[in-house]
């Protein structure tokens, strides 16, 4: 059984409505979810402001298989990547930390390559385990000092 953390965000039709039906999907391997918090959107601004969080899984898949669940979880939802990068979207379920796995695959980067930059996603994690590290970049605590 690993620990993993997934990230959550929304911000098109009923964002909280979607984000907890995305946990329900994920089933029994959520073992904490944070409080939800409303962020700025990121690279393109011309778009509603985000709902975010992070849920901890702990779960039997390797990385792939999870990221294949996440997708499907997305798809389910009505997540479509036609629009501009960083755009609107129903849902967005990124697997952010994968144990103590560091993976730079076609398709598969754990942690996710962005986590250090991002307040939205750093604040959960901190909420749900003060203590986490994540590998190759530090513990959540320096990183999110790190950022103000």
């Amino acid at each position: 059984m690993t620990r993993a953390y997934v990230g959550l965000g929304a911000n098109l039709g009923d964002r909280e409505a979607t984000m907890r039906r995305a946990i329900e999907l994920l089933g029994d391997e959520v073992v904490a979810v944070s409080a939800f918090r409303e962020t700025d959107p990121l690279g393109y601004e011309d778009q509603p402001r985000f709902l975010n969080a992070a849920a901890a899984l702990d779960t039997n898949l390797d990385p792939r298989r999870l990221l294949e669940r996440l997708l499907s979880v997305e798809r389910e939802l009505g997540r479509t990547r036609d629009g501009p990068r960083y755009g609107p979207r129903t849902i967005d379920l990124d697997l952010l930390v994968y144990g103590d796995e560091a993976l730079d695959e076609p398709g598969l980067h754990v942690p996710h390559p962005r986590l250090a930059e991002r307040r939205f996603a750093l604040e959960p994690l901190f909420e749900l385990d003060p203590d986490l590290v994540i590998p190759g970049a530090g513990p959540v605590s320096a990183l999110l000092a790190g950022l103000e």
